[in-house]
């Protein structure tokens, strides 16, 4: 026995405390979007660093950069010979959204059906929480981790980690680390533990029509003049055709064809589309939308998408018969995980610009131009990982991709090149993260602290 056994036994008596400390974590509103208190966040810090020396972390402290809200980072540094493993959480929530809309306190976590519900507590406060139980466990049975543990909190990974790499780069060699565990992305299904090889890219652009210089009577003027919204619908029709296809010049010339093999992994993976359009809320029939020749997974996962993430106009509960000076939109354009951003970035632009329709002038200006992801799923590192995963959730383990672009990883793998990446994570398709009703289903968080317990064992004997 490599002492897994006890520890594991450990924390399945404290799993109760750590559930609690999770809702107590969960309490604190630690919003880190503009306009939210910045004071929450800096008691959040406090709270998670008081969470790692609880645990038997040490050298705790709270670092910033400037402009930065607070990062928290502990270590344990006493197995000689040893790995070391560098582990990422953040602390930072989302804003809590439509407070009506929530079936209780969004910062008042609370169970239900095995779920426990609460802004946070699947992203990311879990992610962290895990790891925490997993190492306290080890220390108070073992009095020992089976390898060098060095634990970073963000808290501004809700903002797109603007300051990230400053960070990394700032405290590169303290940071240093044979392995990276990235505890923020989402399990395939509910029970089933997922391993994230890819990650797309992303681009937003903005986009405005303007016809006029200031609102004008629709009656009186409606006809010869032209109106700024329905000016603004023409122009983004332009971008998907029926098939799902979008129609910007030359965005696919850097989009790889997916291999054979490859296809043939995602066809091998569960996939039951009554249930995907139960728990997505579909409510049309119909076929799914996006390039209808691929399968809902290459959609998902490694091809581009489109979306309109604002329409803006004239607001529907304070509109009149008026013709609007301007309307504006944001166009969300998801990457394949190789995709330039940049480029798609000026293609999308440029295509918004290059005709526009008749009596509007057309702008568009990029805000985001983000770059995917994607690594070999091969090695000890990886085996490691599965052997954990299997072990916690008693059963393997899937390789999946995620739709989703998750800002803090392009640093991380940038800053500490060379240390394989695991990303691992809780969420499911149901947990609502980011929306109303958040929620963490509990089992599977206790089958992930399950798997944690078993990585550090796995990781001292695959490295």
């Amino acid at each position: 026995m490599d002492g897994r056994g006890a520890a594991i036994e450990r924390l399945e008596r404290d799993f109760g405390r750590t559930v609690e400390q999770l809702c107590g974590l969960s309490r604190i509103p630690g919003v880190s979007a503009r306009g939210y208190e910045p004071a929450e966040l800096e008691r959040s810090a406090v709270e998670v660093a008081e969470g790692m020396r609880a645990a038997g972390l040490e050298n705790v402290s709270v670092l910033r950069v400037e402009g930065a809200h607070p990062y928290v980072l502990g270590d344990w540094l006493h197995a000689p010979g040893a790995p070391t493993a560098l582990i990422y959480a953040h602390h930072d929530v989302q804003p809590p959204g439509r407070r009506e809309h929530w079936i209780g306190d969004p910062f008042e976590p609370e169970e239900r059906s095995g779920r426990l519900y609460g802004r946070g507590v699947v992203d990311d406060k879990a992610g962290l929480m895990l790891h925490l139980a997993a190492l306290r466990a080890w220390l108070d049975t073992a009095g020992a981790l089976p390898l060098n543990v060095k634990l970073l909190v963000e808290g501004e990974e809700e903002i797109g980690s603007p300051h990230l790499e400053e960070f990394l780069r700032a405290h590169r060699v303290r940071l240093a680390a044979d392995v990276l565990v990235l505890s923020d992305t989402a399990n395939l299904d509910t029970g089933l533990p997922s391993l994230t090889t890819s990650l797309r890219g992303l681009v937003v652009v903005d986009v405005e029509a303007r016809a006029l210089d200031h609102p004008l009577h629709s009656g009186m003027w409606g006809g010869p003049v032209a109106d700024s919204a329905s000016a603004l619908v023409r122009l983004l029709s332009r971008l998907v055709d029926d098939r799902g296809v979008i129609q910007v010049p030359g965005l696919y010339d850097d989009v790889p064809e997916t291999a054979p093999d490859e296809r043939e992994r995602l066809a091998a993976l569960p996939f039951d589309e009554a249930r995907f359009r139960e728990q997505s809320g579909l409510l049309a029939g119909g076929p799914l939308a996006g390039e209808s020749e691929r399968s809902a997974y290459e959609r998902l996962w490694l091809r581009p998408s489109l979306a309109l993430t604002a329409l803006e106009g004239m607001p529907l509960a304070t509109a009149g018969n008026q013709l609007m000076e301007r309307a504006r939109a944001r166009v969300g354009l998801r990457l394949a995980p190789e995709q330039d951003p940049r480029r798609a970035a000026e293609l999308l632009a440029e295509f918004l610009r290059a005709d526009p329709p008749a009596g509007v002038r057309v702008e568009a200006a990029i805000d985001t131009a983000a770059a995917g992801w994607s690594t070999e799923p091969r090695g000890p590192a990886f085996d490691a990982a599965r052997r954990a995963l299997r072990a916690g959730y008693d059963r393997p383990p899937v390789e999946i991709g995620c739709g989703g672009s998750i800002p803090f990883v392009g640093p991380f793998c940038r800053v500490l090149s060379g240390a394989p990446a695991l990303l691992l994570g809780l969420e499911d398709p149901v947990c609502n993260a980011h929306g109303e009703n958040e929620s963490l289903h509990l089992d599977d968080f206790r089958k992930a602290a399950r798997s944690a317990v078993h990585l550090l064992a796995e990781l001292r004997g695959a490295l």
